[in-house]
């Protein structure tokens, strides 16, 4: 699905775990998975901040990139 935004402003709940999932999945399912290919661990818990509607995504992945965000 494209979406005119990814600002939390512009979408609800059920549409940002829709983008994440989306945007994450490598085909294989997140059960059972124990290394996610970002490296980061559970990316659920990555993004759970942007699918709650606390920061963006553009935040998260800058302090991802700096080490302080892990999942």
């Amino acid at each position: 699905m494209e979406y005119k935004s990814l600002l939390i402003k512009d979408t609800t709940r059920e549409q940002r775990e829709k983008i994440i999932k989306e945007s994450l999945s490598c085909g294989g399912g997140c059960e059972n998975c124990s290394a996610c290919w970002l490296g980061g661990g559970d990316p659920w818990g990555m993004y759970q901040d942007y699918i709650d509607g606390k920061k963006e995504i553009a935040q998260i992945n800058m302090e991802y990139n700096r080490g302080t965000v892990q999942g």
